[in-house]
């Protein structure tokens, strides 16, 4: 793959992340930056920044794409002609669309960035600070080859010129062992005065490690690393004046762009949620505007859900043809109040009474991860894990961006659909 150019200063740092590297005479070279302290703090702390800052970021364009691609979203604004094409889908969706194309750049870019300080960490000699930058790099290495793998069929892992393409689950088996490296970490990882707050790191890789364990299919070791989650605990992208929250900013503060599809949180028939379910309130206005984790620009968004951790266990304990065990983990969700989860998601809703078979427990679990998560950008992987119907979602994979295939040979053939 050819690395996108793209400069970041933060802290002093001055990154290039491409093949070529332009040089300001008046600033550090990467080499000299990722050799001291100072300068691979700095980097770390711009590994957040390329993620949730800006409507290039992952941040924004993970949630947009799967959000319009999956009908939670609708488009207000039809000047915003790329997430417009987002949400037709199909052929509308091509391999120029901005805002796939910034999911792409910018998930190599932390790929590649993310390596380079996993490469210097042994600059830093002080305990605490080694394991928390050691952390924080894989974790962002890890989602964003993790989110990749779900909106396209195969993703280069390498940041080499001409790089192969791996398949899902190489992919995922490279996410895995970049979070279980930090595990020797993690009783040691605990932040420090001078990296960006709010993460708590072996919580994180937990729910990270349940979260893509579950992708690959491997449900021992989903439910392993999902007990060890403590959802007591918040891990949460946090944003100030100037680090706007990315969704508000841009699109749901300004009512610019897109807002919700409805107050069904893009489900229908069947999955409708019950008119009682306390999170439609939480996530969606009366006149169908965004709230939850979206409608301020200083609000937090959660790296992960309590509820998903749950319903991480519910699916496993299901498809293992535990029922008992999966209804028990789903009614923790289902009657789940807002004071009683950590982020003030709560449905507040009766226990399950429905079919006790397997097929339709799966269902009510979908189901709640829909509602649950609403707006984390899994939607689209679950759709597919769930064999949901193609009419619910309007792409399965999408067109790799015209950036990498005029420059990388090894680029696949686009996905028909």
């Amino acid at each position: 793959m050819k690395k996108i150019l793209l400069s970041i200063v933060v802290a002093g740092a001055f990154l290039v992340s491409c093949n070529e590297e332009f040089l300001d005479p008046t600033k550090p070279s990467q080499e000299e930056v990722l050799s001291t302290r100072s300068g691979l703090i700095g980097a770390t702390n711009g590994l957040q920044q390329l993620w949730s800052n800006g409507r290039a970021s992952v941040l924004y364009t993970s949630i947009t794409a799967n959000g319009l691609t999956t009908r939670e979203l609708r488009v207000v604004n039809a000047g915003n002609v790329d997430e417009g094409f987002l949400e037709a889908g199909g052929t509308s969706l091509t391999a120029n669309n901005a805002v796939a194309k910034n999911l792409w750049a910018y998930g190599m870019v932390i790929n590649s960035e993310a390596q380079k300080i996993l490469d210097n960490i042994n600059v830093l000699t002080v305990e605490n600070e080694k394991a928390s930058v050691f952390t924080h790099a894989s974790i962002f290495k890890a989602m964003a080859l993790g989110t990749l793998i779900q909106f396209y069929e195969k993703v280069p892992t390498e940041t080499s010129k001409n790089a192969e393409f791996k398949s899902r689950a190489e992919v995922l088996a490279k996410v895995i062992s970049t979070l279980k490296a930090t595990e020797p970490y993690l009783n040691t990882a605990n932040g420090f005065t001078g990296l960006v707050a709010g993460i708590s790191y072996k919580n994180t890789v937990n729910a990270l490690l349940a979260r893509y364990y579950l992708m690959l299919g491997d449900n021992d070791n989903a439910l392993a690393y999902a007990n060890l989650v403590n959802v007591t605990v918040k891990s949460e992208f946090r944003f100030d004046a100037l680090t706007n929250n990315p969704i508000a900013f841009n699109s749901i503060a300004t009512n610019n762009n897109y807002q919700p599809r409805d107050r069904n949180l893009g489900l229908s028939s069947a999955l409708t949620p019950a008119s009682a379910d306390a999170r439609i309130n939480f996530y969606v206005t009366a006149d169908n505007k965004a709230l939850g984790f979206f409608d301020t620009s200083l609000k937090s968004i959660p790296f992960y859900l309590p509820g998903e951790i749950t319903l991480i266990k519910a699916e496993v304990l299901a498809r293992k043809n535990d029922l008992t065990g999966a209804v028990t983990e789903l009614n923790k969700v289902l009657t789940k109040t807002a004071s009683s989860d950590a982020f003030g998601v709560g449905a507040n809703l009766p226990a399950y009474t429905g079919t006790l078979d397997q097929a339709s427990i799966l269902t009510e679990i979908y189901k709640n991860r829909c509602i649950e998560l609403y707006m984390s950008g899994l939607k689209l992987e679950d759709s597919r894990r769930f064999n949901r119907p193609a009419t619910e979602r309007n792409r399965n994979w999408y067109p790799y961006p015209d950036s990498e295939r005029f420059n990388n040979p090894n680029t696949p053939t686009d996905p028909a659909n």
